[in-house]
């Protein structure tokens, strides 16, 4: 009898053919021979009027500024780039990873966090937004290198202009460059503060063979608009939502906002967004109150979700609704950073928009499992995309234990740290810190941090993102934090929650009346009891606090589980 093979021995047969690239330079000349005319940028201009830019004119920029990098004398040298995502960012990002080692920073950071970083990577020119760059120019005396040279990404037309001139005298030191894909030409910071961050080293082959993996299992169209949401210094969105569409032919715009969110997708019809879960989990929001307000009476009562008592010629309006008020084109949503609430991936299944949720790294490039276009499962993370392995590490009763990774698209290792280096990267292995287990089916399911995981005194293992994961599964709660705690006198660990309520959802909840503490405490402490009816003794939640303010996140929107946050 044939044995079963498994949903991810399945998926090797099923990847979608590419085309081999191993660094940026060979990926861009590859698309503009293919793509040469089409749209790679849709852009605004200072009216508000839309307009293109073709592939053709996206690599001629590119080469113009490396030729004016070149000709200033950074070729091989270390060349900062922040700022919001922009046309000018990436280009600057192109030109500074093929003539020497880009460090793409976080435009959110403090200006002494962002010269801490300049001064670690020894950068000699950074290209960036006039905000941030005059905040570091405020304190310039405490950059090391004295000589660093600050480019205007709002004024970057000029040195576009110098290397155009270049090029036109016959100026070929941008197309002799020859890029070694194996070494460090891209370093990333881990954290938004020097205390605990560390600097990634990443190859343009890590980053390409990321791209081409997945090419194979998500099918990119040319046709596609990607719409540009998250943080480009950050890898998830570069590799995924910059560099795959280069990569594929596709076209990409900028958000001007998150306020402007709404507007944007009218304004651009985007096929593709990536997103983290807490804008998923907003826009189901927005959208299932717009439906619940549309609907007659009948549809309401006595169910879930109001999508599944209508008749299907009603589902079909409704469906038609949503997707117009997203611009009419939206095919996919990729979704990642964090656990996406499998009843709001429902949703979005149910109302034809489809949601792929992924796991990944910064260390990573950053993908390691992912959701298909062939098989999903919105309570998992994915499959191991193709050309990268994971297992899981002395695993409990349970089959929890730590991810670990193998594969072309793990980092070459932390920035002049050989000791922490050696602690992630072992026999080939990376090890991600991050808990999981693997069903038989190679499905993924991540079920905490290996440092934020509490331990009773008897031993017992209680995963935070579990209980935060059910209370905030409640409308009356926005968000949580959930940490272990230890008493006076006492060696017992505790569980113990911050919870920011969601006041919108408690007033309405209370018939449209203003809430006072005692209200919201009797509710919160309801909803508390409910989530510990649905665990087991050793895992209840002992005490909580209400928070007034929503947690400080990262740039990804994850909650931090240090600093002000735990202080609060």
């Amino acid at each position: 009898m044939k044995k079963e093979i498994s949903i991810a021995e399945k998926l090797k047969e099923k990847y979608h053919k590419c085309e081999e690239v191993t660094n940026f330079k060979e990926m861009l000349e590859r698309s503009v021979t293919i793509y040469k005319t089409r749209t790679a940028f849709k852009l605004k201009d200072k009216k508000g009027v839309i307009y293109n830019i073709t592939y053709d004119e996206f690599y001629q920029d590119v080469k113009a500024l490396g030729t004016y990098l070149i000709e200033k004398g950074y070729l091989g040298e270390r060349i900062a780039v922040i700022g919001k995502n922009s046309y000018n960012w990436s280009i600057s990002y192109l030109a500074a990873s093929i003539i020497g080692v880009v460090v793409p920073i976080d435009k959110e950071l403090h200006a002494n966090d962002i010269i801490n970083f300049m001064n670690v990577s020894e950068t000699v020119c950074i290209l960036g937004d006039t905000k941030n760059l005059k905040s570091i120019r405020e304190q310039q005396e405490k950059l090391n290198n004295k000589e660093t040279n600050f480019i205007y990404l709002d004024e970057i037309e000029k040195n576009l202009k110098e290397g155009r001139e270049q090029l036109g005298k016959g100026n070929t030191k941008f197309e002799d460059i020859k890029i070694n894909p194996d070494e460090m030409k891209i370093l990333l910071f881990t954290s938004g503060t020097t205390g605990n961050a560390k600097g990634v080293c990443l190859s343009q082959r890590n980053i390409c063979s990321n791209i081409l993996s997945i090419y194979g299992i998500v099918k990119v169209k040319r046709s596609d608009l990607f719409f540009s949401v998250l943080p480009l210094h950050h890898t998830y969105e570069c590799t995924i939502g910059f560099l795959l569409p280069i990569y594929s032919g596709a076209s990409i715009c900028y958000c001007d906002g998150l306020r402007y969110l709404s507007n944007n997708m009218l304004e651009y019809h985007p096929s593709v967004i990536l997103c983290v879960p807490l804008l998923l989990e907003k826009m189901n929001q927005k959208i299932m109150k717009n439906i619940q307000k549309s609907l007659p009476e009948k549809y309401l009562k006595d169910v879930e979700n109001p999508i599944d008592k209508l008749p299907f010629y009603m589902k079909a309006i409704v469906k038609s609704k949503v997707k117009n008020s997203l611009g009419g084109r939206i095919r996919v949503f990729i979704v990642g950073a964090a656990a996406v609430n499998p009843k709001v991936a429902d949703t979005f299944d149910k109302l034809g928009l489809n949601s792929l949720q992924g796991y990944g790294l910064t260390e990573c490039s950053p993908l390691v499992a992912g959701n298909t276009d062939f098989y999903k499962r919105n309570d998992s993370v994915g499959l191991p995309i193709p050309n990268v392995e994971y297992k899981i590490e002395n695993p409990n009763q349970e089959g929890v234990g730590e991810i670990i990774v193998k594969g072309s698209n793990v980092m070459l290792g932390y920035y002049n740290m050989p000791e922490e280096t050696k602690k992630v990267l072992k026999d080939g292995w990376f090890h991600t810190g991050d808990l999981g287990r693997i069903d038989e089916n190679g499905f993924l399911y991540i079920t905490g941090r290996c440092k934020s995981v509490i331990i009773t005194k008897n031993g017992k293992n209680i995963y935070p993102e579990e209980i935060e994961s059910y209370l905030n599964d409640n409308p009356l709660i926005s968000e949580s934090l959930v940490l272990g705690i230890k008493k006076d006198n006492d060696d017992e660990t505790y569980v113990n929650a911050q919870i920011f309520p969601n006041m919108e959802a408690i007033s309405e909840y209370l018939k449209g009346t203003v809430p006072t503490k005692e209200e919201i405490k009797k509710l919160i402490s309801d909803v508390v009891s409910t989530v510990n009816s649905k665990i087991p003794n050793y895992k209840h939640i002992k005490n909580f606090v209400i928070r007034d303010k929503e947690f400080e996140k990262t740039t990804t929107q994850k909650i931090k589980r240090y600093g002000d946050n735990v202080k609060k």
